[in-house]
């Protein structure tokens, strides 16, 4: 199906607490997989269609807003700032105001592959899944029969296999008006709970990645930038060594 998508939100406000102290000066987002920022394989993995990017900011922001400015290899870039860290759902509501009907959502401190982006955009509501290999560490979707969205367990104690949440979204403007999930004891509001709720009502289909990196530790970094190297070309490999213009 064509992708229908002009807009992506990327969650980077974060503090990175579990990359400390390599986050103390650099935002999670903006440390280096494979030469290059990690916001910027992600921007880059986007759907052609794709012009405007809203990125959600926070801690160090100005080390995001410095690097990549208003307009970024021709694709606009709006910021919006969660000044409280209230979750991903708080993060996505922040930015309420300047999204179209529909929109791509993905977490800014992990690795997404084009194919897996293109294949979740433009088919209705829907949530990229991969199976696990790291149990107890992501939220466990539970689907129906036709493979679509019933429910979440966070921090289950995934089995091999159990499709677990990678943190992108194809949504529309549908997902305001269902309220924020409250988790963690009402300290932060998430995201995929919330979709939870909308899944009752409509469809949301839950879309098997080929390719995806969560980064939480530092010695994901070192496996990111393996995983990340093992994807590129000879020729696009050597320029990533170089790094990006104007990084971190």
């Amino acid at each position: 199906m064509k992708n229908d998508v002009r807009q992506a939100v990327i969650m980077a406000a974060g503090l990175g607490t579990r990359l400390r102290p390599l986050t103390f000066e650099t935002p999670k987002p903006m440390l280096r997989v494979a030469g290059r920022p990690i916001l910027e394989w992600n921007i880059e993995a986007l759907p052609p269609d794709v012009s405007e990017v809203v990125i959600v900011v926070g801690h160090l922001k100005d080390k995001i807003i410095g690097h990549f400015g208003a307009d970024w290899r021709g694709r606009r870039i709006v910021y919006a700032e969660q000044k409280q860290l209230l979750g991903t759902g708080h993060a996505l509501h922040v930015c309420r105001g300047l999204l179209d009907e529909r929109f791509l959502v993905m977490n800014g401190d992990d690795l997404y592959g084009a194919a897996d982006i293109a294949a979740a955009s433009g088919r209705g509501p829907a949530v990229l899944a991969k199976p696990s290999e790291v149990s107890g560490r992501f939220g466990v979707f539970r689907t129906d029969a036709s493979g679509n969205l019933m429910d979440i367990a966070e921090g289950a104690g995934a089995s091999s296999g159990a499709l677990v949440n990678a943190g992108l979204y194809y949504l529309d403007r549908r997902f305001f008006d269902y309220p924020l999930v409250p988790i963690k004891g009402g300290k932060e509001y998430g995201l995929p709970q919330t979709l939870v709720l909308m899944a009752r009502e409509v469809p949301v289909a839950v879309i098997k990645a080929g390719f995806w990196v969560p980064i939480g530790y530092p010695e994901d970094l070192e496996a990111a930038t393996a995983a990340m190297e093992a994807r590129l070309t000879d020729a696009e490999r050597a320029v990533s060594r170089l790094g990006s213009h104007g990084g971190i």
